[in-house]
């Protein structure tokens, strides 16, 4: 059965960094586009990054983010250590919200579709 398990969450001062966590057991990352989405109270959930990979292949991954995220945040994962990592710099307030990590499916794994309970991140002045 598949897990994922966010942390790294905190309260941290405008302009900070963190780095978010996602711990997955139970699939293989090599067969799901791996996402981090956001929601903040009042707010819908939103993507914030993902990352594609040709499984099995020298292909780098592929990465996208949201344009208000762009240039500060970085998704990475290692697939060695089934982790998705989330570098968040210079925060800002409007970056606080309960991250969720999303394992998505495709090819052989098209249609399943896993999420995280959440890690809360506050940015404050």
């Amino acid at each position: 059965q598949a897990q994922l398990v966010e942390s790294g969450g905190g309260l941290v001062q405008v302009g900070g960094s963190l780095r978010l966590s996602c711990a997955v057991s139970g699939i293989n990352l090599n067969f799901y586009v791996m996402k981090w989405f956001r929601q903040a109270p009042g707010k819908e959930r939103e993507l914030v990054a993902s990352s594609t990979n040709a499984p099995y292949s020298s292909v780098p991954w592929m990465t996208n983010y949201a344009d208000s995220v762009k240039g500060r945040f970085t998704i990475s994962r290692d697939n060695a250590k089934s982790t998705v990592y989330l570098q968040m710099n210079s925060l800002k307030e409007d970056d606080t919200a309960t991250y969720y990590c999303n394992a998505h499916g495709m090819r052989a794994a098209a249609g399943r579709d896993y999420w995280g309970p959440g890690t809360q991140v506050t940015v404050s002045s």
